[in-house]
C-alpha cells in the first residue's frame, strides 16, 4: 500500500509539474532533482571506495543541467567548467585522479540527462515529455510483466536476477508501439519508420540505464540508491532508464523538429 501511495503521488507530481510550471520553474525542479540524484551518486561511489568531492560533483551536475535545458546550447564551456574544476580538485585539494574523476562522470550521468528532459518539452511541448515518458514507464511495465508471464532465460544475471529475455522482448515490442502510435499524433510530420526505430533505441536504452544503476548498487552492495521515496527507493532508482533515454530522444527532436 506504501508503494501504492508513493506511487501515485510521485506521478502527479511529475504529471502536474510536466503540465503546469513554466519553462523557468521546470528547469528549477529539474535541477533539484538532478542534485539529489547526485548526492545518492556520490554516496554509491564511497560505498565503492571511492572517495569524489561532493561538492565538484554538485556544481558539475548543476551547471550541466541548467545549460543543457536550452535547447540548442553547445556542450563546450562545460567542458571548460569541467577542466577547471578538476584542475582544482587535483592540484589543491589533493584529489587523486580517479576520485576527481568519479565527479566528473556525475554531470553526464545526472546532469546532462535531466537537462535534456526539460529541453525536449522546450523543443517539442508537453505532448513530447509525456510521450518519452509514457514509452518508458509502458516498457517497464510490458518488462515486468512479460517476464513473470513468460521469463525463462535470464537477461543479465551477473546484475538484475530477476530481468529475463522475454521481458525485454515485452518491453520493446509494447515500448515500441507507444512511440508509433501515440508518436505519429504528437508529431504527424514523422515518418512512422523514424518513429520505430526510435522506440527501438528509447526502450534498448531505458534497459541500458536500469541494468547500469543496477551494476552500480550491486557492486556497492545496495539494494536501493536511498530509501527517500517510500517503497520506491531512490531518485536514481526511480529515473535510471530515462538518464540513458531523454538525451537520445532529444537528439531525435533535432532531427524531425
Amino acid at each position: 500500500m506504501v508503494r501504492l501511495l508513493s506511487g501515485l503521488v510521485l506521478a502527479a507530481a511529475a504529471l502536474a509539474a510536466i503540465l503546469f510550471l513554466p519553462p523557468l520553474a521546470l528547469r528549477v525542479v529539474a535541477v533539484v532533482v538532478a542534485v539529489a540524484a547526485c548526492f545518492e551518486y556520490v554516496a554509491i561511489a564511497r560505498r565503492m571506495n571511492v572517495a569524489p568531492s561532493t561538492w565538484l560533483a554538485v556544481v558539475l551536475v548543476v551547471a550541466a543541467c541548467w545549460w543543457v535545458s536550452v535547447p540548442g546550447r553547445a556542450a563546450a564551456g562545460l567542458l571548460v567548467i569541467a577542466a577547471l574544476l578538476l584542475l582544482v580538485d587535483v592540484l589543491f585539494l589533493g584529489k587523486s585522479l580517479p576520485d576527481a574523476s568519479v565527479a566528473l562522470v556525475a554531470p553526464v550521468y545526472v546532469g546532462v540527462p535531466l537537462g535534456t528532459l526539460v529541453a525536449v518539452q522546450a523543443l517539442g511541448g508537453r505532448e513530447a515529455v509525456l510521450l518519452l515518458i509514457g514509452t518508458v514507464v509502458i516498457s517497464d511495465s510490458a518488462q515486468y510483466y512479460s517476464g513473470r508471464t513468460f521469463g525463462r532465460h535470464l537477461l543479465a544475471p551477473a546484475i538484475s536476477p530477476k530481468k529475463t529475455i522475454e521481458g525485454a522482448i515485452g518491453g520493446v515490442v509494447f515500448g515500441t508501439l507507444v512511440m508509433v502510435v501515440a508518436g505519429g499524433w504528437v508529431f504527424p510530420f514523422a515518418r512512422h519508420t523514424m518513429l520505430f526505430v526510435m522506440g527501438i533505441a528509447i526502450v534498448l536504452l531505458g534497459i541500458a540505464g536500469d541494468l547500469f544503476e543496477s551494476r552500480l548498487k550491486r557492486i556497492a552492495g545496495l539494494k536501493d540508491s536511498s530509501a527517500i521515496i517510500p517503497g520506491h527507493g531512490g531518485v536514481l532508482d526511480r529515473i535510471d532508464a530515462l538518464l540513458f533515454a531523454s538525451p537520445a530522444f532529444y537528439l531525435f527532436l533535432n532531427l524531425i523538429m
